[in-house]
């Protein structure tokens, strides 16, 4: 996913010749049985109903929404590519979350069954998170937040994790969550772009068995002392002795839980911004994606609805992902609580304290939808079939996949190991820009082909398109767009405007471009091939080379660094850096016994600069780096030698023997993640 050459999008990143072929001739399919065809949420009639007025269609799934002030506009495309929805309505996220709910006599439903990593348990009703959201919502204000100021939020995946969210939501103060294995650095140029004058965060949470701590990274991102944050709200989870700023820090069960448990939530305008989201782009700054509130609500809700044929009064949904990515927010925090869900929430990893812990929450909570990875699936599978048949899986109905394509071979194991050889799998393609899912199978409707995101949602335009910007034809391959404005579309780069319409509309004028290569089968339906531009996608979360590089460069030893994604059975892909050394550096990396000694280091100063995320599988000590002749590295060649391939056209290079040198002079090797 780092570079594509010109015209053959997707080519490097995705499956190639002879692997794309065998895809796009998959021929298994699974269409949905009679029974639950009969009782799906969703029918053949919902693609018409979207094409005879898309507009009609998007309206009716806004006012499905609680709304203080209807809305009489639907959309206004005047200023594109920013777009306005709903944009005369006045609503509030948390209450169409929480209090609607309880108004209508679900004040007793199960809105969280929360699993801690060591084994700890906390149930919330619809009642509880409203009384629990309002003491927090009283808490920021009484903190001096008030409606527009940013709260960062660096948990994690705990109660107060959502609590802390739709508290925001409920007082109009947008987010911005940090997942917690991102660096103090990472977090700190997150607060300074978001110009965030809150923190909350938690001493620590369970990682494999452990405490891991969380406060130092705050206190670190705030040490550089250039940031607006005038308190740090610290959850207490795990004990753990923390440094404390008297007037900076306060405990959060003591600010929250005195807090009244009535709060009147604050009715915002549709376009009102809900929260930013950092992520990856190429020139290595995150980019602050922001949604705003009607639209995103909107596309929430209806998405999670149709896509996983929810039924709140009988299912039990699990959405594996952790808050701090795009996936946390729409089908972990909103979505499944806009529809009224009971949903289950675990803190830990997938082989801790066994390697079963999943297939055991399944079984205990009676988890009928699941919607997870397919890097957890492929692990899953290299477990082997006999863990998770320790566990009834009976109650499970749908199965969904997201973060990255889904290889046919796992997309059947799922569905036969997990799924029972009965469920519905949705393949969903979708992006932290687009705010949910555009491309899926729909379950009770679709005949569903393993590896394809098959098909636009009902009132989703979407097209792969060649060079030009001209559709293409059945059986060929391009680039991804969206071709007409959805509701829940980014609303821009936070404070960058030049950079959202220069990184999304300006490759394509008047269609958003997904970053991604695509290509249609026979039948039309659409097999996504992989991000085109200098983006990796590892383990579904989207790491920027670029800022990967920097952070290499930034260590004394290192005078020029390279990243590329190379492919990994398990995780889809995986960072390999090339790095040249400073002279004062070389004799150390030449010394027996030293070289390992300096990958490590290496290794642990990406860790520190960024997160364990962005962690090098493997690091290479070479002598130069293929460049062209205007000097961009040639990273095409680079992921050859990275998969162990025959080193391709090497005529554009300014120095053909760079590659033979750096074949023959590697000094590092791969090392083991740890």
């Amino acid at each position: 996913m780092s570079e594509t050459p010109a015209g053959t999008p997707g080519t490097t990143a995705g499956p190639s010749g002879d692997a794309l072929e065998n895809l796009l001739a998959e021929g298994r399919r699974f269409p949905p049985s009679p029974e639950f065809a009969a009782q799906a949420n969703a029918g053949p009639d919902l693609y018409a109903d979207a094409a005879a007025d898309r507009l009609g269609f998007w309206a009716a799934r806004a006012r499905e929404l609680t709304w203080e002030t209807p809305f009489t506009e639907v959309l206004d495309w005047s200023g594109a590519p920013r777009a306005r929805w709903f944009a005369d309505g006045r609503l509030n996220a948390a209450y169409n979350a929480v209090d609607r709910h309880v108004e209508a006599g679900l004040g007793d439903r199960v809105a969280i069954h929360w699993e801690g990593e060591p084994g700890d348990t906390r149930t919330l009703t619809y009642a509880d998170l409203q009384r629990e959201v309002s003491r927090a919502a009283n808490a920021l204000e009484a903190l001096g937040v008030r409606t527009g100021d940013r709260v960062a939020i660096y948990l994690p995946l705990i109660p107060e994790a959502i609590v802390a969210m739709l508290a925001c939501a409920r007082i109009g103060a947008p987010h911005s969550v940090v997942f917690g294995g991102f660096s103090a650095e990472a977090l700190h140029t997150r607060i300074l772009d978001a110009e965030a004058s809150l923190v909350i965060t938690a001493d620590g949470g369970y990682r494999r068995g452990a405490p891991s701590a969380l406060k130092p990274a705050v206190d670190e991102a705030l040490a550089h002392g250039d940031t607006p944050v005038r308190h740090v709200l610290v959850v207490r989870r795990t004990a753990q002795d923390v440094d404390w700023t008297p007037g900076r820090d306060v405990w959060w069960h003591e600010a929250v839980d005195g807090a009244a448990d009535v709060h009147a939530p604050v009715a915002v305008e549709a376009e009102h911004p809900l929260f930013i989201l950092y992520t990856s782009g190429t020139t290595g700054k995150p980019k602050g994606i922001f949604h705003t509130t009607g639209g995103y609500l909107t596309q929430a809700a209806y998405t999670h609805s149709v896509v996983f044929d929810l039924k709140p009064d009988t299912d039990v949904y699990w959405c594996t992902a952790d808050v701090g990515w795009v996936t946390g927010h729409t089908y972990v925090a909103y979505g499944p609580l806009l529809n009224g869900a009971t949903q289950v929430l675990y803190e830990g990893t997938p082989d801790t304290p066994h390697k079963g812990r999943w297939w055991e929450l399944v079984q205990k909570y009676g988890v009928t939808i699941l919607y997870t990875a397919p890097t957890a699936i492929r692990t899953f599978m290299k477990w082997g079939e006999d863990v998770p048949a320790r566990f009834d899986l009976s109650s499970l109905r749908v199965l969904g996949s997201v973060g990255e394509p889904i290889n046919p071979e796992a997309w059947i194991w799922y569905r036969r190991v997990i799924g029972g050889d009965r469920t519905p799998v949705v393949d969903t393609w979708w992006q932290t820009e687009t705010g949910g899912i555009m491309i899926s199978p729909l379950p009770g409707v679709t005949r569903a082909k393993p590896g394809s995101a098959q098909v636009p949602l009902p009132g989703v335009s979407a097209e792969v398109v060649n060079e030009a910007g001209e559709p293409v034809g059945n059986g060929r391959g391009g680039y991804l767009v969206l071709t007409e404005p959805w509701p829940g579309m980014l609303r821009g780069i936070w404070g960058d405007e030049r950079r959202f319409a220069d990184t999304y509309w300006s490759r394509f004028p008047g269609f958003y471009f997904a970053g991604d290569g695509a290509k249609k089968d026979d039948d039309g339906d659409v097999w996504l091939l992989g991000r085109v531009d200098d983006v990796m996608n590892v383990s579904g979360h989207r790491l920027s080379t670029t800022e990967i590089e920097s952070a290499l460069v930034s260590h004394p030893w290192v005078a020029e660094a390279a990243v590329v994604g190379a492919s990994d059975e398990t995780t889809g892909q995986a960072v390999v850096a090339f790095v040249i050394l400073r002279a004062d550096a070389v004799e150390r990396a030449d010394e027996p016994g030293e070289g390992s000694d300096v990958v490590a280091s290496l290794r642990a100063h990406v860790v520190h600069e960024i997160g364990p995320i962005a962690k090098p599988r493997s690091i290479l000590i070479v002598p130069e780096l293929p460049k062209t002749r205007s000097g961009k590295i040639m990273r095409r060649l680079l992921r050859d030698v990275a998969e162990h391939r025959t080193v391709g056209d090497v005529t554009t290079l300014a120095d053909t023997s760079v590659m033979d040198m750096i074949s023959a002079g590697l000094h590092g090797s791969a090392a083991a993640p740890a």
